[in-house]
């Protein structure tokens, strides 16, 4: 029985197959069509599914897409018809993309595809919590969903229990957490739906101060986690923006411009909603714990990949386990939707998943030594085929010496996170790595953190009680920032991803001829992409990431390239790609 699940038409579109309830492959829209954040109908990242588990589309039973249009539909004619006539032109816009596409999901389905079997519907939190709890390690277990919007709901707590994910209680729109943090995301001077990880990262550099100016005036909530928006302070109703004139006045400040240098005031304000974002996902979290008696808890939603707010949730002691689902956002809701159809659609049994990043997240492409090797030699370079000892022990003084290491080996990781198969690794010792990488590398903005990964046997040497932290999804103190200060943010903490042998050999064992010459087990491991770029897809990609970057030395399986040997290289690995700003 081969399922697929598909996440389209809003943000990050992606699909992946289920197979007997196996996860055999997932992948995100954006890594094939070089468009981060691509919403389009997920054509490539299905053609893919298809291509790595050898099926044609006449092999698939069954396609489950992750929200139901017309309640959904419903919700924005209701919610417009309150912001006549300022919502018209939003009206306008979005009547013409719902008739003509939006609405019709199983014929576009089907003529995309050329596909004439079952296409079913998951609801958009079932799909995330779904994708969560069938994902986790828990047979039982309370799932907290959080994000902008799905249909209606904005917020859900929910049981998962053996095949069977079951709502209990909702938030609907437009009382949202996600659009909240949203909000402030666009007023700091960043991309709604694509920078909220920087408003995350810039809020260490500020002080809280004006925390009870917005709880005063912009959100309240009660101990059960219901929030209550002030809407006169809000846009995102009528389409064009989150928040409006009033919100500003409030704030004392006009919203900062993108291009603008940051200065200390939005800082603060990012710490102050951060703050405020981290004490109601623990009030939630703890009335989840109090209305179900469970002592698990999965997470899932955008608001999820709120690592903070993890971590602190971590520290509270509330349940005795959590999972975070590495997907949380809505690329996730692919494989959500995949679970919804297999255990709830045809009532089959679970299969507890291994916490691996194999069977979690290395679910994307990967290349053959023939496909690479003919790529290296149709651009005339220069490069090394050498054993994996071998590559560890250039790769390994390469760092030491302060040189930067695009890494690609292996599947393509499903998800926001690079971990360890499309990686740039660079050495934390040294003071001006942090600066050097975002600047010359990344080409991003200077105050952006980087993470540590660090040998899972060595994680509570180096982070404080980080035992296993296998998906980037938590925060940790850390025990030596002194030691490695380049992936230690300004609050002393660290977005840590731990490493087991079992979960990626190759990458351990660099780890282990590293730490063997520094007695140093953690490198800092940043997605390999510049800013605006999706992760890279294939091993093109990469060379031309690695051609218009400052690294120095690509891994590409078992080849080696040095920029230092490759000084003529083609236009076409060289001409800067011009990605829209993030």
């Amino acid at each position: 029985m081969n399922i697929i699940g598909i996440s389209a038409l809003y943000h990050d579109s992606a699909a992946c197959l289920l197979s007997n309830g196996k996860l055999i492959a997932a992948a995100q829209e954006e890594r094939f069509t070089r468009l981060k954040h691509d919403s389009s109908f997920p054509v490539k990242a299905i053609e893919f599914c298809l291509k790595q588990s050898d099926l044609e589309i006449n092999d698939i039973d069954l396609v489950v897409y992750y929200e139901k249009p017309f309640l959904k539909f419903d919700r924005i004619i209701n919610s417009l018809q309150y912001e006549t006539p300022f919502g018209f032109s939003f009206f306008r816009k979005s009547i013409t993309a719902w008739t003509k596409t939006k609405l019709w999901i199983p014929s576009l389905i089907k003529s995309k595809l050329n596909y004439s079997g079952k296409v079913i519907f998951s609801e958009h939190h079932e799909a995330h919590a779904s994708a969560s709890f069938f994902s986790s390690p828990y047979k039982e277990s309370v799932i907290l969903t959080i994000d902008g919007v799905g249909e209606k709901a904005c917020t859900t707590i929910a049981i998962g229990k053996e095949n069977k994910v079951t709502i209990l209680k909702e938030q609907h729109y437009p009382h949202s957490l996600g659009l909240l943090y949203s909000a402030f995301t666009q007023y700091c001077g960043f991309m709604v739906n694509s920078g909220e990880y920087k408003l995350m990262g810039l809020a260490p550099y500020g002080k809280p101060k004006y925390k009870q100016l917005i709880l005063d005036n912009i959100v309240s909530y009660t101990a059960e986690g219901i929030i209550t928006l002030n809407m006169s302070f809000f846009a995102f109703e009528r389409g064009k923006s989150t928040i409006n004139k009033a919100f500003c006045e409030l704030l004392g400040r006009d919203a900062r411009l993108p291009e603008d240098e940051m200065d200390v005031f939005y800082c603060d304000m990012a710490s102050s909603i951060q703050a405020i974002t981290e004490d109601i996902v623990i009030c939630l979290a703890k009335y989840a714990k109090q209305i179900t008696g469970l002592d698990s808890l999965c997470l899932s939603g955008g608001v999820a990949l709120n690592c903070k707010a993890n971590g602190e949730l971590l520290k509270q002691n509330v349940f005795k386990d959590i999972w975070v689902q590495p997907a949380s956002g809505d690329s996730g809701c692919a494989i959500g939707a995949a679970y919804v159809g297999w255990h709830h659609y045809l009532k089959r049994e679970r299969v507890v998943l291994k916490n691996s990043l194999k069977d979690q997240v290395y679910l994307g492409s990967s290349y053959s030594y023939i496909e690479i090797e003919t790529l290296l030699k149709h651009y005339n370079l220069k490069f090394r085929k050498v054993d994996s000892n071998t590559q560890n022990e250039i790769v390994s003084d390469s760092l030491l010496n302060k040189k930067i290491v695009g890494w690609f080996k292996g599947r393509m990781e499903f998800g926001p996170r690079a971990l360890g198969h499309r990686s740039i690794l660079a050495n934390p010792l040294f003071e001006d790595m942090k600066h050097h990488v975002n600047l010359n590398i990344k080409k991003r903005e200077g105050f952006r953190p980087f993470a540590p990964i660090v040998m899972e046997e060595h994680a509570k040497e180096w982070f404080e009680n980080c035992d296993t932290s296998k998906y980037m999804v938590f925060i940790y103190e850390g025990n030596r920032e002194k030691k490695i200060p380049s992936c230690i943010h300004e609050d002393g903490t660290a977005r840590v991803q731990t490493l087991a042998k079992a979960d990626n050999e190759n990458l351990h064992d660099l780890m282990n001829h590293f730490y063997s010459k520094t007695n140093c087990p953690v490198l800092i491991n940043t997605s390999f992409n510049v800013r605006g770029e999706p992760i890279v897809e294939s091993p093109l990609d990469s060379l031309k990431c690695f051609f218009q970057t400052g690294m120095d030395i690509l891994v590409l399986e078992s080849y080696i390239i040095s920029k230092s040997d490759n000084k003529n290289v083609s236009e076409e690995l060289t001409k800067v790609m011009n990605y829209a700003m993030d």
